[in-house]
């Protein structure tokens, strides 16, 4: 990891950072400065973009989809609001697939309508990305959002600066090998991307993102380790093709190394698929979860995907433990001297309280150092 260091020295010298803005809203115009020494301004944005790192909070859906015990409604909007504080500036918040195959997610249009209903607080303005996977989907999640026509903004408002509303979007999963296709979607990958075509076009008439998720690019719970990395870039590239606006590569089983995860950034270049299009979601299965994330950073990836404690699993993927937790990623980007904009104390708080509502460990090594230092802290004033 010793070419890490170069960009932890680049990061202490970077340029004063402007406070957080939600990434789809940080598009800049010319200004005067910009004009008169329009070098430096481009390099001053650079230098900030770069330090700057998308955390996709993916707690409510991803977290809690593999969970047994049914979780309340009250208890999973009480999660997405309090994620809402912390400065992450998209939430995935639900999955409108059928409750015969992912019973966890039958609430996702009552948490939806909470949504689009109520003014959550939240410091920075955030898009909620719900699962819609095949046509069903997108057309029950497309009557809520007709329903509350302008309650949310669409792509183009937000682009001109509209605030005020949340943003909303819509999410695909495919597959990066027919085995895990076969089990999860019940078809081969050909088919799967015909079929979201509509999601994506679904989207795009409602005028809100489209987001697409490729699983287990970096190893199948069926096929093994090797996955080739071209297969992912190709159908990355459709997806790309369709309207997607990001694609997030999915290390499902956790089976990632650092190698690899080189080996497929470099497929996806050569494909030319930009960085700024590119999202990494991690498992920590092997604990590889960090040292993946500094190769994607190296790479020019500023964009993770993670869940609060640690929550997470898949029900296709046999022995896939959770999501790296969002805690773990925020102090790990920060201590390299780059910038999330999410509070760690109050994720910490978050990451401690949904793991007793679900009676299980709290599976973030951070968030429970972090709780420690905290309560040691606590007894050493009161001394």
């Amino acid at each position: 990891m010793a070419s890490v260091r170069p960009m932890i020295r680049l990061a202490r010298w970077r340029a004063p950072t402007a406070a957080p803005v939600a990434p789809h809203l940080r598009r800049r115009f010319a200004t005067a400065s910009d004009v008169r020494n329009p070098s430096a301004a481009a390099q001053q944005q650079q230098q900030r973009s770069d330090n700057r790192v998308r955390i996709v909070e993916v707690g409510p859906r991803d977290g809690l989809q593999n969970e047994k015990k049914s979780i309340p409604l009250a208890t999973k909007i009480e999660l997405v609001e309090r994620l809402a504080k912390t400065g992450v500036s998209f939430i995935e918040a639900g999955s409108f697939v059928s409750p015969k195959w992912v019973p966890q997610m039958d609430n996702s249009s009552e948490i939806l309508e909470h949504i689009l209903t109520n003014k959550i607080p939240s410091p920075v303005p955030i898009t909620y990305s719900f699962l819609a996977p095949n046509a069903k989907g997108v057309e029950n999640a497309t009557s809520i959002l007709q329903k509350h026509a302008g309650a949310y903004l669409t792509q183009a408002e937000a682009f001109s600066g509209a605030s005020g509303k949340p943003s909303v979007e819509l999410a695909v999963f495919a597959a990066a090998t027919e085995s895990f296709s076969k089990k999860n979607l019940n078809c081969d990958i050909a088919t799967s991307l015909e079929r979201f075509k509509d999601v994506i076009q679904g989207a795009k008439q409602l005028g809100i993102r489209a987001r697409a998720y490729i699983s287990v690019v970096l190893g199948c719970p069926f096929e093994g380790y090797d996955v080739d990395p071209h297969k992912v870039a190709e159908i990355a590239t459709s997806l790309l093709e369709m309207g997607a606006d990001e694609i997030s590569l999915g290390d499902t089983t956790g089976m990632g190394t650092a190698p690899r995860t080189q080996e497929l950034l470099r497929c996806m270049t050569a494909a030319g698929i930009r960085n700024e299009d590119i999202a990494m979601h991690f498992h920590d299965t092997y604990g590889q979860a960090l040292v993946n994330t500094a190769i994607s950073l190296e790479r020019g990836i500023r964009t993770f995907d993670s869940a609060v404690g640690g929550l997470g699993g898949c029900p296709y993927s046999p022995g896939a433990t959770g999501n790296v937790s969002t805690e773990n990623m925020v102090y790990f980007i920060e201590s390299l001297g780059m910038e999330t904009g999410i509070d760690l104390d109050a994720m910490a708080d978050i990451g401690q309280w949904i793991s007793g509502e679900l009676g299980r460990p709290n599976d973030s090594a951070v968030g429970k150092a972090v709780l420690g230092a905290r309560r040691t802290g606590a007894t050493a004033s009161s001394n």
